[in-house]
């Protein structure tokens, strides 16, 4: 099955996960009252069959051309069902032609809809401002000729790779920027840069729990203050200025209510205080994986047909010390894995073989070769007791490969398309997987079955298990990071990044955990429940990350062909 999309598709996906994101983020400044009324009103809007919409428009738009028409008592009750607005045309503006609802682009329509009235509230406000250069604040341009992508896994910048079915682009050749509205946009359309519409009211109490908060010595997010509590604090208690909701339980029924953190949420024994960037590696070609090794300060990027190593046991300009020479040089490394001892790294991406390279050699030497059927590795593991390797392969198979013996001894057969991350539970036993199917699997390595299938609504780009308990992180395509307990039916959703979840990984203390997406951010998260420890914004989209054994350095790797180090400040 080929999951490249209409570009129209995604920026209407795009645009109705934008809405989504709104109206969650607008809902806790309500009262209980309001937000129950918001929450059934969406209830009911996701009910809406084609023909109820198609009747809603044709009334909305009658509405719209004839203003002074008396609406018959049906058509008003439905246009109350779903709190749509009456709202006139602007004066001089005709009324557009509106796409008939099918069964198959209901939700798309509604949203193309939505958007043609902003587009069409944007151009009678430079009418009247007199502008005679109009233009969306949004930069609306697709460089998509073709007005499709053969892309599964998608990395948004002129130079920057995605995770594909492999030789599906020619070399040199990357997805460029979506068409849509940011969130930073569309907060600018809808007020103030604190909040929508203006601050909320929150009461002298709120702000008095509120008021420890110190400035994140990383960076702001958006324009908002990144906020650090010294005492007790909430996802929703922040006062004017500052990230509103980003945090939420589910519950087993489907409801969602903001976090409430602990009052230690942010302090204690193994969570830092920030993150300090000490390195820059400039590898050369977009940085796909990326590892770090504490005995011997190494780090180790991978790009287009190889991996460097890298030398951060001392400040300054840095050098790669050796190039690794893996796949064939338009082939991009998709992962990179040291060994606990870190003399041997595995190494896999855009080909059917996995290389194993000897680093305590002088010059470091390929050992081994292991070969699948599959045409590309996505994501690799090593086993706590280094004898096993798991890769995750195109083909929806995890290969599992006996290191000593260089032989493939078993294979998981599930995901119906890309296999695309994997992390080993802390007990050893349970092997968790994600995939670009949607789904999440759990195998039992001892029986070599599966034990738990979790669905979603949206494609799996990355995970990770805590070290030290039964949380599961999760990052997506659709921009949220679900922390979901793998025995309850506990779940939290975060919502701080504002698109795909590319990479994650926890902190061998198990108390904290990082991601990185597609908008250039690097989040930390508090874990299980996600308050925001700390945020970096980099110039390009991370594609991926590592936290060193110790917890003490991160590394991350990017679309504008370089590494970062951080140094973990506590």
């Amino acid at each position: 099955m080929s999951y490249g999309l209409n570009i129209e598709m995604h920026k209407q996906a795009e645009i109705v996960k934008r809405l989504n994101a709104i109206c969650a983020q607008v809902l806790p400044y309500l009262s209980q009252e309001h937000q129950q009324q918001v929450l059934g009103a969406i209830e009911r809007a996701k009910q809406v069959t084609p023909p109820e919409m198609n009747s809603i428009i044709r009334v909305v738009m009658l509405h719209a051309c004839c203003p002074q028409q008396q609406l018959q008592a049906h058509q008003l009750s439905q246009l109350q069902g779903l709190a749509l607005p009456m709202t006139p045309l602007p004066l001089g503006l005709t009324p557009p032609t509106l796409p008939t609802v099918t069964s198959s682009s209901g939700l798309f329509s509604l949203s193309s809809i939505l958007a043609s009235q902003a587009h069409l509230a944007k151009e009678e406000k430079a009418t009247r401002e007199g502008g005679d250069n109009h233009r969306d604040e949004d930069g609306d341009k697709s460089d998509y000729e073709d007005g499709k992508s053969e892309d599964n896994l998608i990395v948004d910048v002129s130079n920057e790779v995605s995770l594909r079915s492999p030789l599906s682009l020619p070399s040199g050749s990357f997805p460029a920027h979506f068409g849509v509205v940011t969130h930073a946009g569309l907060n600018r359309e809808l007020g103030s840069p604190g909040g929508f519409g203006g601050a909320p009211n929150i009461s002298p109490q709120m702000n008095t729990a509120t008021s420890g908060y110190t400035r994140s010595s990383v960076v702001a997010y958006e324009s908002r203050t990144n906020m650090r509590p010294l005492g007790g604090c909430s996802s929703a208690a922040v006062s004017g200025g500052s990230k509103p909701s980003y945090s939420f339980y589910l519950s087993a029924d489907g409801h969602m209510q903001p976090v409430s953190f602990p009052h230690d949420a942010l302090v204690g024994p193994g969570i830092p205080r920030h993150a300090r960037q000490i390195h820059t590696l400039t590898h050369g070609e977009v940085v796909c994986a990326v590892t770090i090794s504490t005995s011997t300060h190494h780090v180790y990027t991978g790009g287009k047909g190889c991996v460097k190593m890298w030398d951060i046991s001392q400040p300054g300009n840095k050098s790669s010390m050796a190039q690794l020479d893996c796949l064939n040089r338009d082939n991009y490394i998709r992962s990179c894995k040291l060994l606990p001892d870190g003399r041997t790294l595995v190494v896999g991406g855009e080909a059917s073989t996995l290389s194993i390279w000897d680093l305590a050699s002088p010059t470091p030497r390929i050992k081994a070769e292991l070969t699948s059927s599959a045409p590309a590795c996505y994501a690799l593991a090593i086993s706590p007791d280094s004898k096993v390797c798991f890769s995750c392969c195109s083909d929806g198979n995890i290969v599992v490969w006996d290191l000593h013996n260089q032989t493939l001894v078993r294979q998981f057969q599930g995901h119906t398309d890309g296999a695309s991350c994997i992390d080993i539970a802390n007990d050893g036993v349970k092997l968790w997987t994600g995939g670009l199917d949607s789904t999440v699997r759990c195998w039992d390595l001892r029986e070599g079955r599966q034990m738990q299938q979790h669905d979603f609504t949206s494609q799996i780009f990355s995970l990770g298990h805590c070290p030290t308990g039964d949380w599961l992180a999760v990052g997506m395509e659709s921009s949220n990071v679900e922390v979901m307990h793998v025995s309850k039916t506990d779940k939290y959703q975060l919502r701080l990044h504002e698109s795909c979840v590319l990479s994650l990984k926890f902190a061998c203390c198990g108390k904290w955990f990082i991601s990185t997406g597609k908008d250039n951010l690097l989040n930390a998260w508090r874990s299980p429940y996600g308050a925001s420890i700390f945020q970096s914004k980099e110039s390009s989209s991370v594609l991926s990350c590592d936290l060193s054994p110790d917890d003490s350095y991160i590394v991350t790797g990017s679309g504008d062909k370089k590494a970062t180090v951080y140094e973990i400040i506590y």
